[in-house]
């Protein structure tokens, strides 16, 4: 009875991402998920911050990765002054930490994510859910999918997700 339940959760999942598929842009790049990013004004604050965390070279390497990315409108939603205290050198570690918290070392395509928990490269797992026909990542929702580069791919997301 469970796996049947699991089933069907998972395929609702994968109808629900398939819908937000429709815009997403599904040409495979000869960019790595960092160049794509960087080449996207939308995800300005990201790419700085992966700079300052010391991830670029990394998440340019060989993957896979799957990225959940916000966008700077994400970023602009967190408590005042918030991204600059991040971006200090002295708080590297904790900006490494709460970046590899939106990247699962695998790649992930829209069509293959179930609900339920997954792990991310820091360590720490994070939770996909449908309802209503909205994925969410813990309280992101994803709004664009399937961002797909040489190392990986990249779901949009309206929210920078924190580890606990």
């Amino acid at each position: 009875m469970k796996t049947i339940a699991k089933k069907l959760l998972a395929a609702t999942a994968v109808t629900a991402l398939l819908a937000f598929s429709a815009q997403a842009d599904h040409h495979k790049s000869d960019k790595s998920v960092v160049e794509i990013a960087a080449s996207l004004d939308d995800f300005s604050t990201l790419v700085a911050a992966v700079k300052a965390a010391g991830l670029a070279e990394t998440l340019s390497g060989e993957g896979p990765f799957t990225i959940f990315a916000p966008t700077n409108e994400a970023f602009a939603a967190l408590p005042e002054g918030t991204v600059e205290m991040l971006l200090k050198p002295e708080n590297k570690e904790k900006l490494v930490s709460i970046l590899t918290y939106h990247v699962v070392p695998a790649k992930v395509m829209a069509a293959d994510v179930a609900a339920g928990e997954v792990p991310t490269v820091n360590g720490d797992t994070i939770t996909v859910s449908v309802k209503d026909g909205t994925v969410m990542v813990d309280k992101a929702t994803v709004v664009k999918t399937d961002v797909v580069g040489k190392n990986g791919v990249i779901h949009v997301i309206d929210a920078v997700i924190m580890p606990n």
